[in-house]
């Protein structure tokens, strides 16, 4: 198989993608499926409002039974009334919806392989922008040709590229353990720095991940 290839941003040349990442088929309903357990994860699920047994309210009865020509009434706490609690509000509660780790990382490979296919990801240097510099990060999107939004992937220590890109309008920096396969298929271009393209190819790759468990089983 083939290993696709991007340019490298602000040079002529072009790296080499990995095939096992770039070249899955488009699965719509796993990547859907993928996406919203993202996007749900990421909702903090603190929206509540108050019941009718919690709202602060008298419970002195609004005018006598009979002899006054109104309806009966009851309690003033209801929800039609005004300040009563509030029906079927929400309450606190989480919203994480759990897939499974290989339906996960096929997802990423495909939201990836999409960006390959149309021609949407390039590949960026942290040495290149070891001085943070906007105007030299703007200017090499121009160049590319990048399409807004734009999500530029990182590692952590990657200072110098977050502070390049962090600025520009339209640009999404984040680092490549918090990005998901929301953030890959809602933008229009991508940008993977050397590192972060290493460790997306250890999570999101089809090989067994061994653990340091297995390696310490010797001879006895």
């Amino acid at each position: 198989m083939a290993s696709a290839k991007a340019p490298v941003l602000g040079k002529t040349t072009k790296a080499d993608l990995p095939a096992d990442i770039f070249s899955e088929d488009f699965h719509q309903s796993l990547v859907h499926e993928t996406a919203r357990a993202d996007a749900n994860a990421r909702r903090q699920g603190t929206a509540s409002t108050l019941t009718r047994g919690e709202v602060s309210m008298t419970t002195a009865k609004a005018w006598r039974q009979k002899g006054t020509g109104r309806a009966r009434v009851g309690a003033l706490s209801v929800p039609n009334r005004y300040g009563g609690g509030a029906a079927f509000g929400p309450k606190p509660r989480h919203y994480t919806v759990k897939v499974n780790r290989k339906a996960r990382r096929k997802a990423m490979r495909s939201a990836l392989s999409v960006h390959a296919d149309r021609g949407s990801v390039a590949v960026v240097k942290a040495a290149d922008f070891e001085t943070p510099s906007t105007k030299e990060a703007a200017a090499a999107l121009t160049k590319w040709g990048a399409k807004r939004s734009t999500l530029v992937v990182i590692l952590g220590e990657e200072t110098g590229l977050l502070k390049s890109f962090r600025n520009i309008p339209r640009v999404n920096v984040l680092e490549v353990g918090a990005t998901g396969v929301v953030d890959i298929i809602g933008a229009a271009s991508i940008v993977i720095s050397e590192g972060a393209l290493e460790v997306l190819a250890r999570q999101a790759g089809t090989a067994k991940v061994s653990d340091d468990k297995s390696d310490e089983k010797g001879d006895d």
